[in-house]
């Protein structure tokens, strides 16, 4: 992944996002968001498992969902008020505007 400026900026808008009801929290539901194409861009935990990888990652390349690199799963659960998030799904244009200028593009290899 790409280095991540500013985790704490990036964190703050997805906790907007989460009480405003404008993100999907976990593998499951951002792969159904993804499969209703709801999902405007996806935050990915640095420690990202391969299950999620391969559940989620791949789908939203082929959707041409931009993926951005976040701070570990547990940091964001910590944020977010759950435990360990792997990803999270932004439905929010306006915040997926946000958090696309706030941090770069996840360089995520296929393994």
């Amino acid at each position: 992944m790409t280095p991540r400026p500013g985790p704490e900026r990036l964190l703050g808008l997805l906790g907007l996002g989460r009480r405003s009801g404008a993100v999907l929290l976990g593998v499951d539901r951002v792969r159904a968001g993804l499969q209703a194409g709801t999902v405007r861009c996806l935050v990915v935990a640095s420690d990202l498992s391969p299950r999620a990888r391969d559940k989620v990652v791949r789908l939203a390349r082929a959707r041409r969902v931009p993926l951005l690199a976040g701070p570990s799963a547990d940091q964001m659960g910590a944020r977010l008020g759950t435990p360990a998030v792997m990803v999270v799904g932004v439905l929010d244009q306006a915040l997926t505007r946000g958090l696309l200028g706030s941090a770069p593009a996840a360089s995520l290899t296929e393994d």
